[in-house]
Protein backbone atom coordinates (compact mmCIF):
# COMPACT_ATOMS: atom_id res chain seq x y z
CA UNK A 1 0.00 0.00 0.00
CA UNK A 2 1.76 3.63 -0.99
CA UNK A 3 2.11 5.66 1.83
CA UNK A 4 -0.86 7.90 -0.02
CA UNK A 5 -3.67 5.23 -0.17
CA UNK A 6 -3.53 5.09 3.80
CA UNK A 7 -5.54 6.64 6.46
CA UNK A 8 -4.85 10.13 7.34
CA UNK A 9 -4.42 10.09 11.28
CA UNK A 10 -6.63 13.03 12.43
CA UNK A 11 -5.03 15.55 14.69
CA UNK A 12 -1.30 13.86 14.12
CA UNK A 13 -0.18 17.23 13.27
CA UNK A 14 -1.51 19.03 16.03
CA UNK A 15 0.22 16.68 18.01
CA UNK A 16 3.27 16.70 17.20
CA UNK A 17 3.34 20.52 16.56
CA UNK A 18 2.14 20.20 20.79
CA UNK A 19 5.21 17.40 21.34
CA UNK A 20 7.48 19.40 19.40
CA UNK A 21 10.65 21.68 21.32
CA UNK A 22 10.44 25.14 21.03
CA UNK A 23 14.04 25.72 22.49
CA UNK A 24 15.90 25.87 19.30
CA UNK A 25 13.71 28.72 17.35
CA UNK A 26 14.64 32.49 17.36
CA UNK A 27 11.92 35.13 18.68
CA UNK A 28 11.59 35.62 14.92
CA UNK A 29 10.83 32.02 14.01
CA UNK A 30 8.39 31.58 16.95
CA UNK A 31 6.69 35.26 15.78
CA UNK A 32 6.60 33.78 12.26
CA UNK A 33 5.20 30.29 13.50
CA UNK A 34 2.58 32.13 16.22
CA UNK A 35 1.31 33.90 12.60
CA UNK A 36 0.70 30.61 10.90
CA UNK A 37 -0.99 29.18 13.98
CA UNK A 38 -3.26 31.91 13.87
CA UNK A 39 -4.37 31.33 10.54
CA UNK A 40 -4.99 28.03 10.57
CA UNK A 41 -6.85 28.45 13.65
CA UNK A 42 -9.07 31.23 11.60
CA UNK A 43 -9.17 28.47 8.16
CA UNK A 44 -10.50 25.78 11.10
CA UNK A 45 -12.74 28.13 12.78
CA UNK A 46 -14.60 29.37 9.26
CA UNK A 47 -14.51 25.78 8.03
CA UNK A 48 -16.44 24.51 11.88
CA UNK A 49 -19.19 27.53 11.13
CA UNK A 50 -19.69 26.48 7.49
CA UNK A 51 -20.18 22.97 8.29
CA UNK A 52 -22.65 24.08 11.43
CA UNK A 53 -24.36 26.50 9.16
CA UNK A 54 -24.53 23.48 6.92
CA UNK A 55 -25.86 21.34 9.16
CA UNK A 56 -28.31 23.58 10.25
CA UNK A 57 -30.17 24.06 6.83
CA UNK A 58 -30.01 20.19 6.92
CA UNK A 59 -31.68 19.76 10.07
CA UNK A 60 -33.94 22.65 8.91
CA UNK A 61 -35.03 20.90 5.77
CA UNK A 62 -35.43 17.09 6.66
CA UNK A 63 -36.90 18.11 10.46
CA UNK A 64 -40.05 16.52 10.48
CA UNK A 65 -42.80 19.15 10.91
CA UNK A 66 -44.86 19.79 14.14
CA UNK A 67 -48.61 19.30 14.12
CA UNK A 68 -50.40 22.59 15.02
Amino acid sequence: MDEDDRPRLRGDAATRLSAESLDSYSQHELETRIRLLEAEIARVESHRLKAAAHRQTADSLFKPRAES
